[in-house]
């Protein structure tokens, strides 16, 4: 039935401000703008979506503090990865952490509130490894 996942949201009451954020981070403009109101990035090596809401379309009852589902996006180097959303200006919510086997995880708040996950993943690397073409 769950086929992959297609996008992980994040809230902001400042949309542009999370854009121009965003943009930094992942280094691709959106490729989708809807008035400010829903802005989409694609990048990555599956192309996964990540977009911005305006925190004035939250449902009524969601958390507007971090919490809830944390989305961990793959890395190559943890340690470099934390210390720049740091740098500019996400604050540690978890410091890179050895999960075992392999796989290291790291969280920080963005600016805006969200959670933001970090890991590095072996798993990540042999899926992408066994993709033709790669």
């Amino acid at each position: 039935m769950l086929r992959g996942m297609t996008t992980a949201t994040y809230w902001a009451a400042d949309v542009p401000a999370a854009v121009a954020w965003y943009t930094q981070l992942v280094g691709v403009e959106p490729y989708m703008n809807r008035d400010n109101a829903y802005v989409e990035f694609r990048f990555g090596d599956y192309l996964h979506e990540l977009g911005i809401i305006d925190s004035r379309y939250r449902p009524a009852g969601a958390a507007e503090g971090p919490g809830g589902v944390v989305v961990y996006w793959h890395v190559d180097d943890i340690e470099a990865a934390f210390e720049r959303v740091l740098a500019m200006g996400a604050t540690e919510h978890e410091k890179p952490i050895d999960r075992g086997t392999g796989f290291i995880t790291a969280t920080v708040v963005d600016p805006f509130g969200n959670i933001l996950g970090l890991m590095f993943n072996p798993h990540y690397l042999d899926v992408l490894a066994s993709r033709p073409g790669t």
